[in-house]
């Protein structure tokens, strides 16, 4: 099982580790730049739109996939916030922005393709809605926790400005704008469809050479101790707390679909 997940996924790796040293070997910053505005509002927004405009059609979401998540962001959020302050001496606004660290995860440029390699294009619309979400509640999550920290008030005023910013953003605006289109049952034009799924083939791919450039640009000696806690949080107790409030929630398994060689099978078996 772990080879063939290492299988699967070491392409999508392997296009994070070119996109490293095209920008570490003579790429300038500005292509970096320039290739994650074009991944952030083009690729993967016409990506997400064109699956979401056929959302009639798609699998349901089952409504415990989000407990689950959000329910388990809020643990570590909480567990995040007491390590930081008992481990590193952090104030409230620190507590908040370190325990953020730990559940706020890359969900588009890394979430998206690993999602439809693993899963396939099914898991998609889930995806989506945890994309949408993740903005909306982690956000306005940190926003109220650091506004606490600084004033101990909270405004109506910031909670909007959060809110708006979430729901502007062209990943969440693409979703919720698809959305909006597939209630209509409308199906999209010939022309646009095949030119929004070109686009699309090329969201995924693009994505995370985008995202090798962007980590090019970062060192991992500054303050290490504090990166590896985060980390340690998000991908050891975040994983632990979703998968045990799954279990809790007896969230079903996904059933993988049935491989060509078992289709031909059924087939072969009806027919005599």
């Amino acid at each position: 099982m772990l080879l063939h997940v290492a299988g699967l996924t070491a392409p999508l790796f392997l296009l994070v580790l070119l996109g490293y040293a095209l920008s570490r070997f003579g790429w300038p910053r500005t292509a970096s730049d320039a290739l994650t505005r074009f991944v952030f509002t083009i690729a993967v927004p016409t990506l997400l739109f064109r699956l979401m405009s056929d959302f009639g059609r798609l699998p349901r979401v089952d409504a415990r996939l989000l407990l689950a998540f959000f329910g388990g962001c809020l643990l570590v959020y909480v567990i995040g916030r007491i390590a930081s302050a008992a481990l590193f001496r952090m104030d409230g606004v620190g507590q908040s922005v370190f325990a953020m660290g730990g559940i706020f995860s890359n969900l588009v440029l890394l979430g998206i393709p690993i999602a439809k390699v693993m899963l396939g294009e099914a898991a998609l619309p889930a995806v989506s809605l945890v994309v949408v979400f993740n903005s909306l509640v982690l956000w306005t999550l940190v926003t109220i926790s650091v506004e606490w920290a600084r004033h101990r008030d909270l405004s109506a005023r910031s909670l909007l400005k959060t809110v708006h910013g979430v729901i502007t953003n062209p990943i969440v605006a693409s979703i919720l704008a698809g959305t909006a289109f597939g209630f209509l049952g409308l199906p999209l034009p010939d022309i646009l469809d095949q030119t929004m799924s070109m686009v699309s083939q090329a969201a995924v791919p693009l994505s995370l050479i985008a995202l090798g450039m962007g980590l090019a640009e970062f060192g991992i000696r500054a303050e290490w101790r504090q990166s590896f806690a985060i980390a340690f949080l998000k991908l050891v107790a975040q994983p632990a707390a979703v998968y045990g409030l799954a279990r809790i929630l007896v969230l079903p398994p996904r059933k993988p679909p049935p491989s060509s060689c078992s289709r031909r099978c059924r087939s072969a078996r009806t027919s005599t």
